[in-house]
C-alpha cells in the first residue's frame, strides 16, 4: 500500500490476448484436492497485501506458507472454489523478493485455482498496465495459470487476466485487474463481460475504495474511474474486492440498473506481524441466500503469545458478516433461471395415483375442481357460513416447482368463522379410502406475508366425521377428525391420523414454517409408520408409533378446512396448490416436484 494519490499515466490500443513467454512454473507434488462445484455452498479465498513478509532481507514468508497449506489442506471440508490475491504481494517489486513468494504460491499451483494482480509495491506505482516487463509479470504473468481449468485468458500486457470458476452449479466470472488499468485494460476487461453476457462476475483489483475508521467504504479516485467506465455499467458485477488501504470496509452501492454493487475493503498489513497473511472466506450458500465472510489467521492459530492471540481471528463487523442476497433476483436482469413449464395431468399421475387436483384451467373452473385421474373424486366449492364468493379466489401464483401454474386463494379467518371448503361428493372413493398398504399426501401450500389475524388451528386438507364414531377413543378429543392437516397457533403444521388398524393418534409437527413462501408438503405413510416432509426434508417430530391407513368414515375428503364436532370453523387462510394423493409409499425423488 503506498497512501500517496497515484496518476494514470499512458494508453493502449486493444490487441488480441497473448500470454508472456516465460518459464512454466513447477509442477505441484500432490494432486488437487476434492471440491465439489455441484454443492450448493462454495468459498471463495481472498488474501490481500503480503507485502510486509516479502521485505528485502527482513522478509518471511511462513505465515503465506502457512495460509495455504491451510488452503490446500481444507479445500474440500470448506469447498474453496478459487483463491484470488489483491495485490502488494512484495513491498519492493524486486527480483529477490517476487522469488519468494513465487516459491510460496507453487505450493498451490495444480491443488487450487487463483489469481494474483499487480499492486502498486509490485511494479513502478507510477505506471498503468502497459509497463512491460517486470519481475511481477515474469513470475505471475499468464503463463502461470495457462494450465488451470478455470483461466480464462490476460490482456495483452498480460498484466490483466480473467478465471471462469465453476461452482454451486453454474459458472462466476473472476476479473482480476492491475493496480492501473488503462484504457486499453479497461477495454479489454468490458470485452471479457461482453464474451460472458451470463455469468455473475466478482472484480478484484488492488485500488477501489477506501475506509474510514467506522468501516464506511468510498470510492477512491481510481475506484471511481474503474465504477463509471466498468462496475455501474454492467450489471454482472455484483462484488468488488480490494485492498491497498487500511482500515476494511464495505459498502453498497446502485448499479446502473438498480441493483446493489458490494464494494468491500480487506488489508491487514497494519496488524500483527504484517497482517501474517490474513485470508478472508466469502462462504457462498445458495440456498440460503447468503455468502457468510469470515477473516482469520492460520498462521496465528493456536499461538499463545498476546499479540498473536489478539489476531488470529477477527471479529468486528466489518471483518465478520454475513451478506443477505437473492442470487436469482440479483442475477435475474442478466441470467435469468428459466422457469419450468407446466407440466401436463398425464406427467404426474404415478402407479397408485388415486386423487389429483389442480387449479389450473385444467383442473378448476372455478366451482369444481375436478380429479383429474377420472376416479370421481371431484371438489366442489362450499362457502362456510355464508362467506363472500371472494373466499375462494383463483390465482396464478404457484410453487415454482409445481405442475400447475396456478392456485387458489382462500381467505379464511375467524371472529366470525369465515371462509371455504372444496369437498368431494357423497359417492367419491376416496371418502371411504383406508389406505392400509400405504399413501402419500402431497400439497402446495403459501401463508400470505402479512399473516395478521388469529388463524390458529386453521385445517389445510382433512376427512370429515369423528375419531370416536371410528371407534378411537385415546386421542385428543373424540370430536377430532380421523385425519387432518393443520396449521398452529406458532405456524407448525400439525398432521393426526386415526390408522385404520389400531387406537391411537400419532402425530407429526414440522418447525413454524415462513410466510411469503411456497411449501411442498408431503406425509407418507409405508403400511408400519407416516412422516411428514417439508421441502423434502423430514421433520424432527415424526412419531414412531405404528400407523397403518386411516380410519375414514365415508364421509367427505376436503381441501380448505378441518371440521371439529362435525361443524367446520374457520377456513383456511392462505394459497393451495396441486394436491395429490397416491395409495403407495414415494420417495422424494417421486414428489410432485422432485428433491434429491
Amino acid at each position: 500500500m503506498d497512501l500517496r494519490r497515484r496518476s494514470l499515466l499512458g494508453a493502449a490500443l486493444v490487441a488480441p490476448v497473448a500470454a508472456t513467454a516465460a518459464a512454466p512454473a513447477a509442477p505441484a507434488a500432490a494432486g488437487p484436492a476434492r471440491f465439489d462445484r455441484r454443492a450448493d455452498r462454495f468459498a471463495l479465498a481472498v488474501l490481500p497485501d503480503t507485502q510486509y513478509l516479502f521485505d528485502a532481507d527482513s522478509a518471511d514468508p511462513a505465515p503465506l506458507r502457512a495460509t495455504l497449506r491451510w488452503l490446500t489442506a481444507h479445500r474440500a471440508d470448506a469447498n474453496v472454489a478459487f483463491l484470488t490475491h489483491l495485490g502488494d504481494i512484495t513491498e519492493h517489486g524486486t527480483a529477490a523478493e517476487i522469488a519468494l513468494a513465487d516459491a510460496a504460491f507453487r505450493a498451490v499451483d495444480g491443488r487450487l485455482p487463483y489469481s494474483v494482480l499487480a499492486g502498486n509495491h509490485d511494479v513502478p506505482g507510477s505506471t498503468d498496465d502497459q509497463r512491460g516487463d517486470s519481475p511481477y509479470l515474469r513470475a505471475f504473468g499468464p503463463h502461470r495459470f495457462a494450465g488451470a481449468g478455470t483461466f480464462g485468458g490476460a490482456s495483452p500486457d498480460g498484466y490483466n487476466s480473467y478465471h471462469v470458476v465453476p461452482a454451486a452449479g453454474r459458472e462466476w466470472l473472476v476479473l482480476a485487474l492491475d493496480w492501473r488499468a488503462s484504457d486499453s485494460g479497461l477495454a479489454w476487461a468490458q470485452g471479457v463481460l461482453d464474451a460472458h453476457p451470463t455469468l455473475p462476475a466478482i472484480l478484484t483489483t488492488h485500488d477501489l475504495a477506501a475506509a474510514d475508521a467506522t468501516g464506511a467504504a468510498r470510492l477512491s479516485a481510481h475506484g471511481k474511474r474503474l465504477w463509471d467506465r466498468l462496475v455501474r455499467r454492467n450489471d454482472q458485477i455484483f462484488l468488488t474486492l480490494n485492498g491497498h488501504w487500511w482500515p476494511p470496509g464495505r459498502a453498497v452501492l446502485t448499479n446502473d440498473a438498480g441493483n446493489d454493487v458490494h464494494v468491500h475493503v480487506t488489508n491487514y498489513q497494519d496488524r500483527y506481524y504484517g497482517g501474517a497473511a490474513m485470508l478472508r472466506l466469502y462462504r457462498f450458500d445458495l440456498a440460503r441466500g447468503v455468502i457468510d465472510v469470515e477473516t482469520f489467521a492460520p498462521y496465528l492459530a493456536g499461538r499463545a503469545e498476546p499479540l498473536a492471540a489478539e489476531t488470529r481471528e477477527l471479529t468486528s463487523d466489518v471483518d465478520r458478516f454475513s451478506l443477505a442476497i437473492d442470487f436469482d433476483a440479483r442475477f435475474a436482469g442478466f441470467a435469468p433461471v428459466p422457469a419450468p413449464p407446466p407440466r401436463p395431468p398425464a406427467a404426474v399421475m404415478p402407479r397408485g395415483t388415486v386423487a389429483y387436483w389442480r387449479f389450473d384451467d385444467a383442473g378448476f373452473d372455478g366451482t369444481t375442481a375436478r380429479d383429474l385421474t377420472g376416479r370421481g373424486n371431484d371438489l366442489t366449492v362450499t362457502l362456510l357460513h355464508g362467506s363472500p364468493r371472494a373466499a375462494l379466489t383463483r390465482s396464478a401464483d404457484h410453487h415454482p416447482g409445481a405442475p400447475a401454474h396456478a392456485s387458489i386463494r382462500l381467505d379464511g379467518g375467524k371472529a366470525p368463522d369465515r371462509g371455504a371448503v372444496l369437498r368431494t361428493g357423497p359417492a367419491a372413493p376416496l371418502n371411504a379410502a383406508t389406505l392400509r398398504d400405504g399413501y402419500t399426501i402431497e400439497v402446495f401450500l403459501k401463508l400470505p406475508d402479512p399473516f395478521a389475524g388469529d388463524h390458529a388451528w386453521m385445517g389445510v386438507l382433512s376427512w370429515e366425521g369423528r375419531s370416536g364414531d371410528a371407534g378411537k377413543t385415546t386421542g385428543w378429543s373424540p370430536d377430532e377428525p380421523t385425519c387432518s392437516l393443520n396449521v398452529s397457533p406458532e405456524r407448525f403444521l400439525q398432521y393426526v391420523v386415526y390408522p385404520a388398524d389400531t387406537d391411537a393418534d400419532p402425530t407429526s409437527w414440522s418447525h413454524a414454517v415462513p410466510v411469503g413462501r411456497w411449501l411442498h408438503v408431503a406425509v407418507v405413510n409405508d403400511a408400519r409408520r407416516t412422516v411428514m416432509y417439508v421441502d423434502g426434508s423430514p421433520i424432527a417430530r415424526n412419531p414412531a408409533q405404528p400407523a397403518r391407513g386411516i380410519a375414514t368414515l365415508g364421509r367427505p375428503f376436503a381441501l380448505g378446512g378441518t371440521q371439529f364436532a362435525g361443524r367446520y370453523g374457520q377456513g383456511f387462510h392462505g394459497f393451495l396448490g396441486d394436491v395429490r394423493i397416491v395409495s403407495r409409499a414415494l420417495t422424494p425423488r417421486e414428489f410432485l416436484t422432485p428433491h434429491r
